[in-house]
């Protein structure tokens, strides 16, 4: 049942079979419906997810009311609004699944006793976090410098398993463009 978050865990450390056992025994599994939230703006995230199965993505609401979506996460991707998160003030991001979904929940205060009892999972998940951080700073590089097009082609190319799963207009606001504008893309009409 967390076989895949202790597979992801041991690409980075090793734990030992008594950490293994003390990790196991605080972990919740949880099952998240398609369109379900986890996090709404102006909620404290107090929860950092591990997706075993399915799709989440991270969105905020944009002064012109549309849903502009930020971060996907999929299967072995972590998700949270790290800002409420670490720093316990309201989000500013939604998290809603994508389609169905199944993840591993770890309360804040859990896994802050975690890391303390369990010192080297600060080491995990520091390397997950400066992963996620370089994803994340990749990802604006290509907002700035890659044109509509480009980004869409980029994509499709290094992510097709979410081109094949998620809704088109999530993927166009990701890319920071309209359905529109993304369905003459893919038509070859740019």
């Amino acid at each position: 049942m967390y076989k895949p978050l202790f597979d992801h865990i041991e690409k980075f450390i090793v734990l030992e079979p008594s950490e293994i056992d003390k990790l196991e025994s605080t972990l919740t599994l949880s099952k998240i419906k398609k369109k379900e939230h986890v996090l709404e703006e102006g909620q404290i995230c107090s929860t950092i997810y591990f997706i075993i199965k399915g799709c989440i993505r991270q969105y905020i609401i944009n002064s012109k009311g549309a849903e502009q979506t930020l971060q996907f996460g999929i299967e072995n991707w972590w998700i949270t609004d790290y800002l409420s998160y670490h720093n316990h003030i309201p989000s500013s991001f939604y998290l809603q699944a994508v389609e169905n979904t199944e993840v591993i929940a770890i309360e804040k205060t859990v896994l802050e006793a975690l890391l303390i009892e369990i010192p080297s999972l600060e080491r995990y998940f520091r390397i997950v976090s400066q992963k996620t951080f370089g994803a994340m700073q990749m990802r604006i590089k290509f907002l700035f410098t890659m044109s509509a097009e480009e980004r869409y082609h980029h994509f499709n190319d290094h992510f097709p398993e979410f081109v094949q799963r998620v809704p088109q207009y999530m993927i166009a606001s990701y890319l920071d463009f309209s359905a529109e504008f993304m369905s003459k893309i893919r038509a070859g009409k740019v």
